[in-house]
């Protein structure tokens, strides 16, 4: 009999202070929609801002995405106490880093001329531009982060983690205050940025938050002796190449799941302005709510790699399993509040009625789903752990692309339900990737045992 209620306890040990900081991550976005919510004429700065932050975090999650290749390195390297080859993991993912921000950086702004031609109202495609290219500067910051913490996590300092970002949360509610909107001191009087304030503000919190997590990894390397400063800085190219083809299905795997609501918030956006914002707010609260398996599955990625770096397949399988069932049990309850409350949830965004009655449906739609989203994403982080990167990939591109997408279009466009129909389309997807990774995941927990024994 598998030992899942000591795992139960592990992965909760350090999912909770992880599900704290991807919460706290995705509440910047939250607060940003929020802020420009209460602008005049909030249809038009929220599909401006849903525009802008779809195209920005498809591509950055996208190549960004490659770095979470170190998760499954870093984890076995510390479950084994090899701490001098984990420090060389986090000095190549560095190094792999610096490549990935030229190249996010240009991708994005290219991107952005892209984003001028798209077809929806003037005003909204003006303001979606100028937010994505000032966004863009906080590129930098953001995957430097993501590198840091891949390492925190690894070496279960996850609460510093929590605490870089709920702090970062505080400066970036703070500067969204400061920058959107006009304030007068005495004779002093500041304009207000508007939508782009959010851009601003958002940039800087990111700043922030990698200087947090660098100070955070150079304080726990001088008080447990990890020997980072002493690790050597000579960059071995087949490292470098085994972690890029290591990490790049994950990345392509953030990236057609990331997309997919990408496609379909440009889609919507042909509709008009309030469906879009409804979409925007609708797909706001699906994020929060995802980002609690989504750290469990992190700490799935973790806790099945230190137990296959200790060479204990039980321990690994019993994680898997511990992790997928805390997933689809918080999903459920997050299921079970969007059906009573999703007026009140819409109205958190705005009191704008027209926006709340376009956001109900959605929520709805939202919470059928819950449940396949909570199993898939911690299914695949377990599976991450184990080493095996390629399965998410194929199965979210026939999940979401070849079946979800076509079934969405045809109930939005020609059967005119409209925002909804895409959402049901999303639906779908969900359901044949929540079951196929559990699936696959079973599959390979089985073979765990001969795997590591033969490592």
């Amino acid at each position: 009999m598998l030992p899942i209620r000591p795992q139960i306890r592990s992965v909760l040990a350090l999912a909770l202070p992880l599900i704290l900081a991807e919460v706290g991550w995705m509440f910047m976005a939250v607060v940003d929609t929020i802020m420009v919510g209460h602008l005049p004429h909030p249809a038009i700065t929220i599909s401006a801002v849903a525009l802008a932050q779809v195209l920005y975090n498809t591509i950055a999650f996208g190549i960004g995405g490659v770095l979470l290749g170190l998760d499954t390195y870093l984890s076995q390297a510390h479950g084994a106490g090899k701490f001098g080859e984990a420090n060389r993991w986090l000095l190549h993912g560095l190094v792999l880093s610096a490549i990935l921000i030229a190249i996010l950086m240009a991708v994005v702004h290219a991107a952005s001329f892209g984003l001028a031609y798209f077809p929806v109202d003037p005003i909204i495609r003006s303001q979606a531009v100028t937010f994505l290219r000032v966004l863009n500067l906080g590129t930098p910051p953001l995957i430097l982060a993501l590198t840091f913490r891949r390492y925190l996590q690894a070496f279960d300092h996850a609460r510093s983690i929590a605490i870089a970002l709920v702090t970062a949360n505080v400066v970036n509610a703070l500067l969204d205050w400061a920058f959107l909107f006009p304030h007068q001191w005495g004779p002093l009087t500041l304009a207000g940025q508007g939508v782009v304030g959010a851009a601003i503000s958002t940039a800087l919190a990111r700043l922030y938050l990698a200087l947090f997590f660098l100070l955070a990894i150079l304080y726990f390397d001088r008080k447990h002796a990890y020997g980072l400063r002493s690790v050597t800085r000579r960059i071995e190219y087949s490292r470098l190449r085994e972690l890029t083809l290591f990490g790049a299905p994950v990345g392509a795997q953030i990236f057609v799941e990331i997309s997919i609501f990408g496609a379909v918030t440009y889609l919507i956006g042909t509709f008009g302005p309030l469906p879009l914002a409804g979409h925007e707010i609708a797909l706001n609260v699906a994020s929060i709510t995802f980002m609690v398996p989504f750290a469990i599955s992190a700490a799935a990625s973790v806790r099945v790699g230190q137990a296959i770096g200790r060479k204990s397949p039980e321990e690994a399988r019993a994680a898997g399993w511990s992790s997928i069932g805390l997933g689809a049990a918080f999903m459920l309850c997050a299921s079970a509040v969007l059906i009573l409350v999703p007026n009140l949830i819409a109205r958190a965004f705005t009191v704008d009625p027209a926006v709340i009655a376009a956001a109900v449906p959605l929520l709805l739609v939202a919470a059928a789903f819950q449940f396949f989203d909570g199993v898939q994403i911690t299914a695949t982080g377990a599976l991450r752990g184990a080493g095996n990167t390629h399965i998410g990939l194929f199965v979210h591109l026939i999940g979401y692309w070849l079946i979800g997408l076509p079934v969405g279009v045809l109930l939005g466009f020609h059967f005119k339900l409209g925002a909804v129909g895409l959402w049901i389309g999303l639906c779908l997807g969900l359901i044949i990737a929540g079951g196929a990774l559990v699936t696959s995941w079973h599959r390979s927990a089985r073979k765990l045992e001969t795997t590591i024994s033969v490592a």
